[in-house]
């Protein structure tokens, strides 16, 4: 018997949930950062200083940027790793990883780019000194393994970054769901021309585990100190852990 997992609210063959997500990533590739502005009111761009800022790149430093995209984070990341450092831009899809190559080209910055799985890393062990996943962890077939990974090309004291959507509070919870259900799929049909692929991403960050459920995952793969930030009340999390 084959398993199966989730695809949104969707029950699917686990060897098509890898597909589905493409499609939905192919698809919204060309407007995502636009659509990123205008459907979080900006403050994605907040999340992800917060999390730049908690990574603590220095010179020299190896980093490998999963699910990197566009490139927001691998950008900051060249820059501070600098000239003696070296910084992985990856992406399962294809479609997003051109995006972001272009983007960090067309501003004089050449780094790795590389086609690649999360729970199939192609990285020796105990390489990197920052390992970064945005927005990515929710869309992974395997959460855990591809969890497993990350610690494992980790060196030892190095750190482990995830940005995720998370749980907010319940008094919040009714106009989120007003929110994510009804009027992002219409802005995702209005900007993008695509409202399933926007109603999917809603339905993606109900089934992602909560706040304190990803903090036992992260421990259990072996990762140390594990802590979590809430930001604007939960609707994004940042958990952070360390490889001893």
């Amino acid at each position: 018997m084959s398993n199966t997992t989730h695809f949104g609210y969707t029950t699917v063959e686990e060897n098509q949930k890898v597909h589905k997500v493409a499609e939905v990533f192919h698809s919204v590739a060309a407007k995502y950062d636009i659509m990123n502005d205008v459907m979080s009111g900006g403050l994605h761009r907040i999340w992800k200083i917060f999390t730049i800022a908690q990574a603590g790149v220095r010179p020299g430093f190896k980093v490998l940027d999963i699910a990197g995209g566009t490139g927001d984070l691998t950008k900051e990341f060249v820059k501070q790793a600098g000239k003696t450092g070296e910084v992985w831009h990856t992406d399962i899809n294809e479609s997003m990883l051109r995006v972001g190559r272009d983007r960090l080209l067309n501003k004089g910055l050449i780094t790795p780019t590389l086609l690649c799985d999360a729970e199939k890393l192609p990285f020796q062990d105990n390489y990197f000194d920052r390992v970064t996943v945005a927005f990515g962890l929710r869309n992974m077939t395997h959460k855990e393994q591809a969890l497993a990974e990350m610690r494992r090309v980790l060196k030892p004291g190095g750190k482990l970054l995830v940005l995720e959507f998370s749980k907010v509070p319940e008094v919040l919870q009714k106009p989120y769901d007003l929110y994510s259900f009804k009027i992002l799929p219409w802005m995702g049909q209005k900007i993008a021309g695509d409202a399933d692929s926007y109603r999917y991403l809603a339905e993606s960050i109900r089934m992602h585990p909560d706040q304190e459920t990803l903090k036992g995952m992260m421990e259990a793969v072996g990762l140390e100190k594990v802590q979590y930030f809430n930001l604007t009340a939960g609707v994004a999390a940042l958990h952070t852990g360390i490889k001893l």
